[in-house]
This record gives structure tokens, C-alpha cells and sequence, in this order.
């Protein structure tokens, strides 16, 4: 027994020192928040991410009795904003929208970046996915996936596609789609969608992987016609456009929206912050706002997003190296 008791007394003494390592985080997050959270976005007002966390933090700042504020930090393809957050105080009052571009493919296409996103940033869930959908213009012959694909390889490199920049989601799913059917189609890369997607419009460009919010209004006036969906499944809004996967087995490649904070924000405040995202996203009057915007809620615990990431940053990696693509 003698010789049990100071192992014992040194069990207790581990102990109480990781419960009195552990007691300021807990007190940290109990207090969670007792000022406004600030909720930056990597890109101007008005696009889905805007939306995103406009919507979220309304209901945010009802649960928390505090406000929340949305700042818009856009520039360098998203690393003004992602560097921002990666150096902002681990405390939970400043937070993140993240697409998949500035957290999954910027760290694997810019080879010298500010920040670290696997050292400096955690994540605190899912939120949300955007698909994009395969649109040309009428005087473009294609009716079908099936029909693309045949055309670019009777006309290497002369088929055009629009895309808002290397590295963008309109360019990263149209290299998916090269590279599984083979065939050699033409970039054409723009300073964002919206011009893109004018040039598309007027036939200057023969096609667009586009994101479904801008490019629904055009595909129901008959200025463009959809041909595929980019996502697993297709969209309620389109119920008639296949995916793309239907005719190209294992194809996918959608944007998807999640949030996240600085590394070594304490474990109970990511917590509580996932907790209340995922409460707010689950509403269905905030469901029906945010797929109004083709924006569909889905959410996930911490661990899950962190390691979405990770895993989307080597899948990006092997895109970008085969394709030879480089940051503008």
C-alpha cells in the first residue's frame, strides 16, 4: 500500500494541474462572447459568401446578445482575408467565412503565402455548398455534357471556356473535366464572374462552369442553356438538368463555404460557435433565405471541416500540378 499512495498523490497532482490548465478556457468560454464578433468575408458584398454570413449573423447576434459584424476584406484571391484572420487574437471574436478557394487551393497554387493554413487556421464547421452548372450560349452547338465533349475533340483547343481567374472554382472544375475526358479546351480568365460571365452572355466565350445564383436567371430567360450540374445530385431549382456525373461517372467539383478562426482559439469557444451556426443554419426559414441564393446548408462538427480542408488541399494539389496551372 506504501508504494501505491505516492503514485496516487502524483495521479492527483497530473490531474488538478490539467484542470487548472484547463479552467481559464472554460471560464473564457462561459463568458463567450461579452463583446461583438466580427465575421470577415474574403470577397465584396453581394455574393453568396456575403449572403452566408450576413443571414448567420443575424441569428448569431439574437442567441448571443451581441452584435455581429460582417467585414468585407476582399483582394489577392482571398489571401488579404485568410492572412487577416490567420494573425487576428485566438479568441473567438473574429472569425471567417471560408470558400473552398481561399483555404483548399491558394495554399496549393501560391507557393509563397503569408500565412500557414494548416499551422495558422481551425476550423468551426460547414456551412454550406454552391454548385455550379455547365452553361453555353444558344449559338453554341451543344445540347448535352455528351455533346461538349464530343466537340472539344473534334475541335482541340478551339472550344472557350470563361472562368473568374487560375485557380478559381469555374477554372478548377473545368481542369476536373478535362482532365477526366481528355479533351483540350481554351481558358479564358477574367477579373471575377460577372464579366465572365457577360462575355458568356454575349457569345464571346463558348462556355462557363458557373455558380448556379448567377447563372439561373439567364438559363430561365433562355439566354443560356444548362447542360450539367457540378454536385452529386441535382438541384430542386433545375430538376431537369442532369449532373455532369451522370455522364462522367466520378465527377464533382462544387464550391463549398464553411467558417473558421485562428489556431489555438480555445476548443470550448469553437464549441460553442458551432453549436450556434449550427442551430442557425438548421432553421427553415434560414434553409429556404439561403437556397433562394443557391446556397445549400450543410454543417459539420469542427474536426470534420479541419479535415475537409486538409483533404480538399491535396486533392487541388495533384489538379494543379497535372494541369501546370499557375497563380495570375
Amino acid at each position: 500500500m506504501s508504494n501505491l499512495r505516492p503514485a496516487a498523490l502524483a495521479l492527483a497532482g497530473v490531474v488538478l494541474a490539467g484542470a487548472s490548465a484547463l479552467a481559464p478556457a472554460l471560464a473564457q468560454a462561459q463568458a463567450f462572447p461579452d463583446k461583438p464578433i466580427h465575421i470577415i468575408v474574403p470577397l465584396p458584398p453581394g455574393g453568396s459568401n456575403d449572403v452566408l454570413a450576413r443571414i448567420v449573423g443575424q441569428e448569431m447576434s439574437k442567441t448571443f446578445g451581441q452584435p455581429v459584424i460582417v467585414e468585407n476584406k476582399p483582394g489577392a484571391a482571398g489571401n488579404i482575408a485568410t492572412d487577416y484572420i490567420a494573425k487576428s487574437a485566438p479568441d473567438g471574436y473574429t472569425i471567417a467565412i471560408a470558400p473552398n478557394q481561399t483555404v483548399a487551393v491558394n495554399p496549393v497554387l501560391y507557393p509563397k503565402l503569408p500565412f500557414d493554413a494548416s499551422r495558422d487556421l481551425t476550423g468551426v464547421t460547414m456551412m454550406g455548398r454552391v454548385p455550379l452548372v455547365l452553361v453555353v450560349p444558344p449559338q453554341v452547338k451543344a445540347n448535352s455534357v455528351a455533346d461538349v465533349i464530343a466537340l472539344a475533340k473534334a475541335t482541340p483547343d478551339k472550344l472557350t471556356f470563361a472562368t473568374a481567374g487560375s485557380g478559381s472554382p469555374q477554372h478548377m472544375s473545368a481542369e476536373i473535366f478535362k482532365s477526366m475526358t481528355g479533351v483540350r479546351m481554351t481558358q479564358v480568365p477574367y477579373r471575377g464572374s460577372v464579366p465572365a460571365l457577360v462575355d458568356v452572355l454575349a457569345g464571346t466565350v463558348d462556355m462557363m462552369f458557373c455558380p448556379i445564383n448567377s447563372a439561373l436567371p439567364y438559363i430561365r430567360s433562355g439566354k443560356l442553356r444548362a447542360l450539367g450540374i457540378t454536385g452529386e445530385k441535382r438541384l430542386p431549382l433545375l430538376p431537369d438538368v442532369p449532373t455532369i456525373a451522370e455522364t462522367l461517372p466520378g465527377y464533382e467539383s462544387d464550391i463549398w463555404i464553411g467558417m473558421i478562426a485562428p489556431a489555438r482559439t480555445p476548443a470550448p469557444v469553437i464549441a460553442k460557435l458551432n453549436t450556434e451556426l449550427r442551430r442557425a443554419l438548421a432553421l427553415p426559414e434560414v434553409k429556404d433565405k439561403l437556397a433562394e441564393q443557391g446556397i445549400f446548408t450543410e454543417t459539420s462538427t469542427p474536426e470534420a471541416f479541419t479535415a475537409t480542408m486538409a483533404a480538399d488541399q491535396k486533392r487541388w494539389a495533384e489538379v494543379i500540378k497535372n494541369a501546370n496551372i499557375r497563380p495570375e
